[in-house]
Parts: structure tokens; sequence; C-alpha cells
């Protein structure tokens, strides 16, 4: 993938570009974003760009540091090795590209360690450092970055991502993958590809299904399927929330080119024949009641179970 093909963060392009043409570009660079927005992409581009290379493979120039296998945190140790590589002339040209994915996940004593190296690198070499919680970079490391913050593809970005990467994708499974993607493009990759997201939308769906008229004990065997995937609860609760929403809106309208679930249409309107409006808001209010007690870390299984017999009830 050329620079030039990179769908969206337009600004972010034209500056650096326009940096680079004017020989200009800053030394250092924080490069922010969700996981799947485009950091990895747009970092590695523009390192090619930088080096003067047009094939998209690696390079000896192009250093990319990794939290090591086994590891959760880049600590000292690892950072003194970058530090080392980076203090290296280059190889092939005259200049360097290093690349340090998660930088949020150095410690403080690593982003201690690598300050000075931030702060005045070598001639002609460019750090770029990517992360997704810009909070926990030190000041002292971004005051000396140029932060770029990706924000998520508007709807025509991600259709044209969605078309180039799946040429064959049908615009019905385009649509609901953009619907769940919230404008990342790694989070439609993984609707796309990923068969657990899918069986989440199929539980999810026959729970709303049979919520009615589902005994305890059928509830209780539900929660532990949700339970199973208690890694993934906001795809859980974001699954429910699109079909309720689907629900309500073909309630109101009938309006068939408005639903997410497109896919689903016929379950959609069976779901419209059997919730009210006041049950369909109730459960919405559960769901949320739900995330914020995951989010506080309440036990997974509890918390599905409470929530699934609520729905039931309201």
């Amino acid at each position: 993938m050329s620079f030039e093909s990179i769908i969206g963060h337009d600004s972010i392009k034209n500056q650096i570009s326009n940096s680079i043409k004017l020989d200009k570009l800053s030394h250092a660079h924080l490069l922010v974003g969700e996981d799947g927005i485009g950091k990895s992409i747009l970092a590695k581009n523009i390192g090619l760009m930088i080096l003067g290379k047009d094939l998209d493979k690696q390079y000896v120039d192009l250093i990319e540091w990794k939290v090591e296998k086994n590891k959760s945190t880049i600590g000292v140790n690892s950072i003194r090795s970058l530090v080392e590589e980076i203090n290296k002339k280059p190889f092939e040209g005259d200049k360097k590209v290093i690349i340090v994915y998660n930088a949020d996940k150095m410690t403080v004593q690593a982003q201690n360690a690598f300050l000075k190296t931030i702060e005045e690198p070598p001639k002609n070499v460019t750090i770029f450092l990517l992360c997704e919680n810009l909070e926990v970079i030190l000041d002292t490391i971004k005051s000396r970055c140029q932060i770029h913050k990706l924000k998520s593809l508007n709807l025509n970005e991600m259709e044209q991502f969605l078309k180039v990467r799946y040429p064959d994708l049908h615009l019905d499974q385009i649509k609901v993958s953009i619907a769940f993607s919230d404008g990342i493009p790694g989070k439609a990759e993984k609707y796309i590809e990923d068969n657990n997201f899918k069986e989440i939308r199929d539980i999810t769906l026959e729970i709303l299904l049979k919520l009615n008229s589902a005994r305890t004990e059928e509830l209780i065997k539900y929660e532990k399927k949700l339970s199973n995937q208690k890694e993934c609860f906001e795809e859980i609760l974001t699954a429910f929330l699109s079909y309720i929403r689907d629900t309500i809106i073909y309630k109101e309208i009938e309006e068939e080119n408005l639903i997410i679930n497109i896919d689903k249409i016929l379950n959609i309107k069976e779901l419209a024949s059997i919730f009210s409006f006041n049950k369909l808001n109730g459960i919405i209010n559960i769901i949320n009641e739900t995330r914020d007690n995951l989010v506080r870390n309440v036990n997974p299984g509890l918390a599905f179970e409470v929530m699934l017999l609520k729905m039931q009830e309201v």
C-alpha cells in the first residue's frame, strides 16, 4: 500500500508529506489512536517515504520495535537495546526510521531512559511512537514530539476502505461492517474475518427472539454462553443495542434502508412485532447498566445473569 493510497487521515498525511518535501520534518512523532485505526500502516509508509523507498517490504534502516513476547510492558533493558540500535549508523543510505509500537506500554523508567534520545536523536534519525493511551506518556516525552491524533474514518472513507480491502463483499455486508466499526478499519476487518463476532451476533439475536418465552433455566444457559465471550463484552452489548435500535426504527417508520442489521431484516420485523416501545427502551437502560457494571469489574457471569433476568421482567 502506497502512502497516497492510505484511506483517511488526509490532514496528517498532507502535513507530513509537505514537511518531508520541505525537509522540515520533526525528528520525533506520536501517532495516537485506537487499535485498528491505521497507526502502523501510516507510520510504515511515512518511514518508506523518508527513506525514499517505493516497495513495501522490510528495510534494515526501518526499525520496528515491539513489546517482547511474553511481556506486557516495554522495560528499561528493552529501551537501552533500542537506543543502542538507534545510535548505529544507517546501513543503506543516510537516514534511519524507528517505529515503536505500543509506546504506551513503556514503563515510567523506560520512558525516562528514552527521553534523551527522543530529545536529541542522532542526525537523520526519525522516531515514531505509536500509542492508544496518550495519558500514560510522560509530559516530558510529549513535549518533545509532534503529536498526531488519528480520527475515525467517515462513512464514505469506510465504504471506500472495505471495497478496496474486500472487493467481493456484498453491499449489505459492507453496511453492517461499517455500522459495527465505529469508523475504525481494524474493527470492520474483525467483524468480517472473525467467526467469534458472528457467533456473538447470532447469540444476542437468539436471546432477544426468545426473551419473552424462555424459562429461567434457559436464560441461565445463555448467561454461560455470554460469559464464555466475556473478553468481548463491548461487542456483546453493542450487538444487543444494534438490534434494539433497528427494532425501534422499524416499529416507528418501517424503513428498511435505515436498518443496520439489514442481513437480519426478517428477524428485526419479528422483534418489532414482539416488543413494545416501553420494553425496548427498558432493555436499552438495562444494557447500559450492565456496561457500567462490567467496566467496574463486576463478575461477568453475575452481570449477564442479572441483565437477562431484568430484560425478561421489564
